[in-house]
């Protein structure tokens, strides 16, 4: 999750501190992550680095907050009426496993769920403002369902059931359990086996 080179100096650090704390944070954890090692790693002062992020806990979440707002960024795809409901939804679902399965990803969350499972507040603090733009999954649900293509009136409800089954195979048992990534194989029959499931109960008769 490489963060582009800025132009103006005081950028550019900001953005060796957010690159070079990613790094530790993915390869040492949270606890054992120190600002010496972050402002080490970056190259600058450790008073620069404090000069941008006045804590660990500050630089972590914002870091946390970037990773977020991957997961809740709106897919380039749209709903079309147009277009066969199936195909659509399976790209949406395949892009979703593609930012799942991604490596930094996985590491990053890896530390960002082990910082805040023994903390309620230090989870209160880092998510706090993320604020509340919808998902993706969720805008397209909702156009699908005024179109009269999906039967739902908790798009919400109906994009977490998506997602709890393919994270069943697709994150948590890497997450937890150390699991490799999925094969491409693997992939697409997750994909394909729970849009198909969603559209078996959600798909308009």
């Amino acid at each position: 999750m490489p963060t582009p080179a800025p132009a103006r100096l005081t950028d550019r650090k900001r953005a060796a501190i957010l690159d070079a704390a990613i790094a530790e944070f993915r390869q040492a954890g949270y606890e054992a992550t120190s600002m010496d090692r972050v402002a080490a790693s970056a190259g600058v002062s450790k008073r620069t680095v404090y000069n941008h992020f006045p804590s660990k806990e500050v630089l972590f979440a914002h870091i946390l907050r970037q990773l977020m707002e991957r997961t809740l960024a709106s897919p380039e795809q749209a709903y079309r009426a147009d277009r066969p409901l199936r195909a659509q939804l399976l790209e949406l679902v395949r892009q979703k496993m593609e930012l799942l399965q991604d490596e930094s990803f996985i590491d990053l969350a890896r530390a960002g769920i082990a910082s805040v499972i023994p903390s309620p507040e230090r989870a209160q603090q880092m998510f706090g403002r993320i604020g509340d733009k919808e998902e993706g999954l969720v805008v397209w649900i909702r156009a699908a369902a005024a179109d009269g293509r999906l039967n739902t009136d908790d798009p919400g409800f109906a994009s977490t059931f998506m997602f709890g089954m393919i994270k069943g195979f697709a994150f948590w048992p890497q997450i937890t359990m150390g699991q490799p990534l999925l094969t491409e194989e693997q992939r697409d029959r997750v994909a394909q086996t729970a849009t198909d499931m969603f559209l078996a109960h959600f798909a308009a008769a």
